[in-house]
């Protein structure tokens, strides 16, 4: 894993010599390197060791997940701010099994940090109304509870949110 700026130095070097490939005549050399520099701006905006964390949350492996989100060593140097924010996200997601505490500090981070899917928003606020109903905190709950229910667009949560509500009257 390569720091982000390290990228678009290594994309700009590149593109560099493609131009010179492509001034020396080897027009084919120019654009396989062009094409080649694009992998690493792609890598920029989205982080490689983030979308293999993505795919283990995918097939539900939290140990997997936490193994490769435990490689970025150093996440302010190595993210861009919308990744650190997806970084802390998907940290919440591993501690809600095991400690609230925790995961609520990293949900709270990646809200503050941003998310670009409203349904990860949702998502985030959904967990933290249910770590709030846990510490008897009904009013931030159900404050949370209202933000996750304009953000959810494709009422993909709407069941768990109706369900929380219900419980949510019980306290």
């Amino acid at each position: 894993m390569f720091n982000k700026n390290l990228k678009l130095i290594i994309a700009g070097l590149i593109i560099a010599f493609s131009v010179y490939q492509m001034i020396e005549g080897n027009i084919g050399n120019g654009i396989f390197l062009i094409l080649l520099s694009l992998i690493f701006i792609f890598l920029y905006f989205r982080n490689e060791i983030i979308l293999l964390a993505f795919l283990k949350m995918r097939k539900q492996d939290l140990a997997g997940t936490k193994t490769w989100l435990d490689k970025i060593k150093n996440p302010e140097g190595a993210l861009t701010v919308k990744q650190q924010g997806y970084y802390n996200y998907l940290h919440g997601i591993i501690f809600s099994q095991t400690n609230l505490t925790q995961a609520e500090k990293y949900f709270k981070k990646a809200l503050k940090l941003g998310l670009t899917m409203d349904y990860d928003l949702a998502m985030a606020k959904l967990s933290l109304a249910g770590i709030s109903m846990q510490k008897r905190r009904k009013r931030e709950a159900t404050m949370l509870l209202n933000e996750a229910k304009k953000l959810d667009k494709n009422n993909m949560l709407t069941d768990q949110i109706k369900m929380m509500q219900q419980q949510l009257k019980k306290i």
